[in-house]
């Protein structure tokens, strides 16, 4: 299969995506290969060998993420190697930065051909201003130092741009390389021609007594278009820095604790699930674990931005790369390499950085459209003014169609959004907010509906266990003890609640067998020879147990906010046991803040609807559902969206994944389950709702900073292009010089890469 290692299929040949249906499809090898045009298939099949490497084979998804490389304009071309992006020239750049990266070899190579040329770009642009006027040399020899003088710059400077523009035709992708291509070529070609064979071009194109010639422009062009991308180049560096400075918190070794109890100081590379770890005062945690002895604060500010040190003890989960400020830590590992919390940060960070917005799919589109539109322009301004301008018309015609085509280039409309959406994520990041992608930053500020689960998103998820009845001849003791041997195997944050409360209290386990969990309802198994079935009334309806007996304890405890769920023994209740889950500190002023910006805010839980009225009436959420099943969150969320609502879900657990990745924008909890943050476009760190509230507010900003960035280069390029065609001409008798669209075209680069930086400064 000609799949990439995002697991899309990707073209062979030219690397874009393709669907199964495409209608252009090979074999080779037994394996099937698609593609995006019969262009492509045509070439595969001619030398599929050619194509059929790591490169764009199925071995590119067992690459380490580190060695894939993409294109920072279109995120979906992607390979194990360097190389230039088939769409628009630029040069590749690893999907995830290392610490051990050395500088861009781009912005290296850029640097050095700038600095190297930069002196004979500016003796040519002398000489061309004022080597007639001072009468150093003949105008024929001047010429021929020109040339010789420019070749490198042009040639040797501007081989990577030509490179660019010559691939732009062969994928039929014209871009801005094409005009930088067409425009410095066309004029450096002209001026070759002019200085070697003169003879061949009238009279009317000589002045200063030689032909006119615009090496000058050529060299100058060049130059000021490696400025331009240096500045690029230095701006993308400072995105990747975020990065950077993730991959910087993680400590470099970590002091294991050998089976025979003596201690090492080891590569945290060589740390291994299992593995038990000691971190002494001042040190950095090296790889999420749980205590197994000692107790101390931890300073997890770096992760999740809280500046207050939080208190461990055995038992609790410690995350990597946080600060141990006092006492002695023993921790097992429990997620190394790229499973840590801060390696999936990295990750979601880099995602987000690379992926592309709606409104970037918009302005690549119109880039295209536009550049063959500004190459039209650029041949009816060459024919009219050498049909219709002043002698010598073909040599005015010559020089604003290359003035035409080097300020016509969509450099800033290419930079807008990418920009935008790379400070964004960083930005959002460094407060704990982290997204997955570029339409998550796009669509938040949207969102009017805001679907909340219960428990682990609007409480803790670390309830408390208070209290078990029994009935039918089970003590409370007898009701702890089989509901903990059944949940023993379960997950839910409930479950541990149970268990831990039946250890506090040495009550013995028995084995369970069978085990089922019903997700959102409850679970069933094999005690000993006894069938349990602990769950919410919806579990006990469906098994067909009464649980009328219990109806007003159960009133009372989901009255007081409890969480009740029913224990049944052989088809007959048991009795039942109650949970509390406080609610999270900061989910008051993050649900007021919330109906400040006008969301409506809807709960949806699995909890019973006693439980859920008593949750929503101590925070003043007016609308809720209780016992709703994953099936049913998923169908809220398209209920909303029916009824035209931008509906955005937050939850944390696997019962909310489906309604997740259903929702307009889907908020994990970062204390949550791996499933929703997968599900999930945006994932909370601190699992702190007043995230949401930042999220639209960078939203916000980072829409207004992507219009005003392709506001300013559509009215640039509006305004540029008739001045350089020469509208203004005949009324002003101005005219302008290619050297000048050329530093036009970089200095409004620049401006979009400052305005985009700004981001950097907004508070959330």
């Amino acid at each position: 299969m000609s799949e990439g290692p995002d697991g899309a299929l990707r073209d062979p040949v030219c690397g874009m995506s393709v669907t199964a249906d495409s209608p252009f499809r090979s074999e080779h090898d037994g394996h099937p290969y698609f593609f995006c045009s019969a262009s492509c298939q045509k070439k595969f099949r001619a030398d599929p060998l050619r194509y059929v490497k790591p490169s764009t084979s199925t071995s590119v998804e067992a690459a380490p993420e580190g060695s894939i490389y993409t294109c920072p304009m279109h995120p979906e071309i992607r390979q194990d190697h360097p190389g230039n992006c088939p769409k628009c020239g630029m040069a590749l750049e690893p999907l995830l930065p290392s610490l051990e990266d050395e500088e861009n070899p781009e912005l290296t190579d850029f640097r050095r051909r700038f600095w190297w040329t930069l002196p004979l770009t500016a003796v040519v642009f002398v000489l061309a201003m004022f080597g007639h006027r001072l009468g150093w040399m003949e105008a024929s020899t001047q010429s021929w130092v020109e040339l010789a003088l420019s070749t490198p710059v042009v040639v040797w400077a501007g081989l990577p741009f030509f490179e660019r523009c010559t691939r732009s035709f062969i994928n039929r992708s014209p871009n801005m390389w094409t005009l930088i291509g067409l425009g410095t070529g066309t004029a450096y070609v002209y001026s070759v021609i002019a200085t070697v064979v003169p003879g061949v071009f009238p009279e009317a194109f000589a002045a200063h007594g030689r032909v006119s010639v615009y090496f000058e422009a050529a060299a100058v062009i060049i130059s000021l278009t490696l400025v331009g991308q240096l500045l690029e180049l230095k701006a993308r560096s400072q995105t990747s820095a975020a990065i950077k400075a993730l991959l910087g918190l993680a400590p470099k070794t970590a002091r294991r604790i050998n089976a025979d109890g003596t201690e090492e100081d080891v590569p945290l590379a060589h740390v291994h699930v299992g593995d038990l770890l000691r971190v002494r005062p001042g040190e950095k945690v090296p790889v999420d674990g749980v205590v197994t002895e000692g107790s101390s604060a931890l300073d997890e500010s770096m992760i999740t931005g809280e500046p207050i040190p939080v208190s461990k003890r055995v038992g609790d989960h410690v995350i990597g790369a946080t600060m141990n400020t006092s006492g002695s830590l023993i921790i097992k590992s429990e997620k190394v390499g790229s499973q840590t919390m801060l390696a999936q940060i990295v990750q979601m960070v880099a995602q987000a950085q690379r992926s592309r917005a709606p409104m970037q799919r918009m302005a690549d589109k119109v880039a295209g459209v536009f550049v063959v539109a500004v190459v039209g322009v650029a041949i009816l301004t060459f024919v009219a003014w050498g049909f219709f301008g002043p002698e010598p018309s073909w040599v005015y015609g010559l020089i604003n169609a290359v003035a035409v085509l080097i300020i016509a280039c969509p450099c800033a409309l290419g930079l807008a959004t990418p920009m935008s959406i790379m400070v964004a994520s960083g930005k959002g990041a460094s407060n704990g907010v982290l997204f997955r992608d570029a339409a998550a930053i796009e669509n938040f500020r949207k969102v009017n509906t805001l679907i909340v689960d219960k428990t682990g998103t609007l409480t803790e998820g670390r309830p408390a266990f208070e209290r078990a009845i029994g009935v039918n001849g089970y003590a409370e003791e007898d009701v702890l003890r089989l509901a903990a041997s059944l949940d023993q195997g379960s997950e839910h944050p409930l479950a541990a609640t149970i268990v831990d409360a039946a250890r506090e209290r040495r009550l013995a386990f028995e084995k369970v067998e069978h085990f089922e969990s019903s997700t959102g309802i409850g679970v069933r198994g094999l005690v000993g020879s006894r069938n349990l079935a602990l769950g919410n009334t919806t579990l006990m309806q469906a098994d067909g147990i009464d649980v009328g007996t219990l109806t007003e304890n159960s009133d009372t405890l989901r009255a007081q906010g409890a969480s009740v769920m029913y224990l049944a023994v052989d088809g007959m209740l048991a009795g039942l046991l109650a949970v509390s889950d406080p609610v999270k500190a900061t989910t008051p002023e993050a649900l007021a803040r919330l109906k400040e910006d006008g969301i409506r805010v809807v709960m949806a839980t699995g909890d019973g609807v006693v439980t859920a009225r008593a949750v929503a009436t101590k925070l003043g959420i007016g609308e809720f559902h209780g016992e709703v099943k994953p099936a049913d969150k998923l169908a809220l969320v398209t209920k909303f969206q029916q009824e035209g609502k931008v509906v955005a879900m937050a939850g944390d657990g696997i019962n909310d994944a489906p309604a997740l990745a259903k929702a307009d924008v889907g908020v994990a909890m970062g204390t949550g389950t791996d499933v929703a943050m997968s599900s999930a476009q945006v994932t909370l760190v601190k699992g702190d709702l007043r995230g949401i509230a930042r999220a639209r507010e960078l939203s916000e900003a980072t829409i207004g900073n992507m219009k005003q960035n392709l506001g300013f280069a559509f009215v640039y390029n509006a305004l540029g292009v008739p001045l350089a065609a020469g509208v203004l001409y005949p009324f002003t008798g101005l005219l302008l010089s290619p050297m000048i669209a050329a530093l036009a075209m970089s200095l409004s680069s620049a401006s979009v890469i400052t305005n985009a930086l700004r981001l950097r400064n907004v508070k959330i």
